[in-house]
């Protein structure tokens, strides 16, 4: 049992660095070059091969700039048992539309990106109302 939850947390932990990696709209050759790694080390990663150390956390937190947690947001026993029903990500996170405007608004400086968020939650109140 302890085996197969390790197992279950190597997955997330690489579903999750996959998923940051594809919002910055980074290649596995680029984040690997930033990490001094080989993209295949990446893979390995990121399809729970090969287990991230503490140091190796720690510096793809800081690579894709976000806090350690990020890589375990989500990890409880339920939604461990979810990510087994549903695979790698929702059909929303994996669509070629939202990776695309994801990019695009990671590529804006901060002050424009706080505009924009500000312009969509305006818009999203008018839409609900």
């Amino acid at each position: 049992m302890v085996g197969d939850s390790m197992d279950e947390i190597d997955i997330h932990l690489g579903r999750r660095l996959r998923r940051r990696r594809r919002l910055l709209g980074l290649t596995q050759q680029e984040l690997a070059h930033a990490c001094g790694v080989r993209f295949q080390q990446i893979q390995k990663y990121e399809c729970a091969a090969n287990r991230m150390s503490a140091a190796r956390l720690w510096q793809l937190a800081e690579v894709l700039e976000v806090p350690i947690s990020y890589f375990y947001e989500g990890l409880t026993r339920d939604q461990r048992e979810s990510l087994e029903r549903e695979g790698s990500s929702n059909e929303t996170m994996a669509s070629k539309e939202t990776q695309d405007l994801i990019h695009a608004y990671y590529q804006l400086g901060e002050r424009p990106r706080r505009r924009l968020l500000d312009l969509a939650k305006a818009m999203n109140g008018e839409i609900e109302a």
